[in-house]
């Protein structure tokens, strides 16, 4: 993204660490425009993350905590005022980025918005790729090529339990159950759930292998 278009007076290409970047992504996030907002939590959360893995520290966070507080309080207002469920979602995602405790929100969040992930089975030889989906198609897991054939096998997900959720899953399930987001509490049972590799049949921690896959 041009930075002129989201930060006046910085040129090239967005460094996080400029004095002007957050504070003006925290003012955007603040005022009355839910796209404007929308945009500037997404970008902050994103650059901030970026600047975790590039600088292999968290000091630009201690640095602008104030800004990063901030972040988080619109964050979560425009959260628990958003009706669509992908944007809900992405702001879910910029959440999570923002808070900065995992690196991986992007592709976890990424999943239930387009209803599938492509993960690998965790079989140490590599045994296959494989997609889950999650969403209007059903609940299941197959080979790689699923939708190139009606013939292929499919194995039904395993969604946790809600009350046994801990950590990361509980507090995802327990928000979107509070902001009214039945569709998303639904995907975080499959996503915090068990699939079975479609070769060698093996169930496996579906959110440990979206992890995995994004390291």
């Amino acid at each position: 993204m041009d930075v002129g278009l989201c930060v006046p007076g910085v040129l090239g290409s967005l460094d996080v660490a400029h004095p002007l970047v957050l504070p003006t992504l925290a003012d955007m996030a603040e005022a009355d425009k839910a796209d404007t907002a929308a945009s500037a939590l997404h970008l902050a959360g994103a650059l901030l993350v970026q600047a975790d893995q590039r600088y292999e520290t968290r000091n630009l966070r201690y640095q602008y905590a104030s800004e990063v507080t901030r972040l988080l309080g619109a964050a979560n207002r425009w959260r628990q005022a958003t009706a669509d469920r992908n944007d809900y979602c992405y702001l879910v995602e910029a959440t999570l980025n923002l808070e900065g405790d995992i690196h991986w929100a992007e592709d976890l969040i990424w999943g239930i918005v387009s209803e599938e992930y492509e993960l690998e089975c965790p079989d140490p030889d590599g045994c296959a790729s494989l997609w889950v989906i999650i969403g209007e198609r059903g609940f299941f897991s197959a080979a790689e090529d699923y939708t190139l054939s009606d013939d292929i096998e499919t194995f039904p997900l395993h969604p946790a339990d809600p009350r046994a959720l801990e950590g990361l899953g509980r507090r995802l399930h327990d928000l979107a159950l509070a902001d009214g987001h039945e569709e998303v509490v639904r995907a975080l049972t499959y996503t915090f759930g068990e699939a079975t590799c479609p070769e060698c049949e093996q169930r496996f921690s579906v959110v440990g292998q979206i992890a995995v896959c994004s390291s």
